[in-house]
């Protein structure tokens, strides 16, 4: 069964990656979440970005506000597909600063980007990856997009 590494630089980034945690769970996906500090403590960071293909993982998703140094440090450590999550945080400037440190990776060292506080699309990204290699996930990405289908068409009736 797949596993999907989800990180993040601290406790307070918790709130908004929860909704990629949710997301993973609510298509059976398996999830382990850590919190790994770019800047607090790299060797933490380096451990996790060179193991984590060892342990089971397919994908990780890295939130992280600030510098937001996290995603783009594990991408560069791991064989595995890194997706960023930009996080407005305290210390942040209106989320910008987050968005441009995971988004303007060097060539070579590619990270998948979601937008500001956007966990749940990566956690959506995520199970696509591995739906691409697994028909049970793929078969749930496939009903969850029906469903947003069928939310969109209810509403244009309730116009009507």
């Amino acid at each position: 069964m797949s596993k999907v590494g989800v990180i993040m630089g601290s406790k307070s980034d918790l709130p908004v990656m929860q909704d990629a945690i949710d997301i993973l769970k609510s298509f059976d996906i398996n999830v382990e979440v850590d919190i790994v500090s770019a800047h607090r403590t790299p060797e933490k960071l380096f451990d996790y970005g060179k193991h984590a293909h060892t342990k089971g993982f397919s994908v990780i998703i890295a939130g992280a506000g600030g510098a937001a140094h996290l995603p783009g440090m594990i991408a560069s450590l791991s064989p595995l597909p890194v997706i960023g999550v930009p996080i407005k945080s305290s210390n942040s400037i209106d989320g910008w600063d987050s968005v441009l440190s995971i988004l303007q990776m060097p060539g070579g060292v590619p990270v998948a980007t979601v937008a500001l506080n956007g966990a749940k699309n990566a956690g959506i990204l995520a199970a696509q990856i591995i739906g691409s290699s697994d028909a049970s996930v793929l078969d749930k990405i496939l009903a969850y997009k029906e469903g947003l289908k069928q939310m969109v068409i209810t509403s244009a009736k309730d116009l009507k």
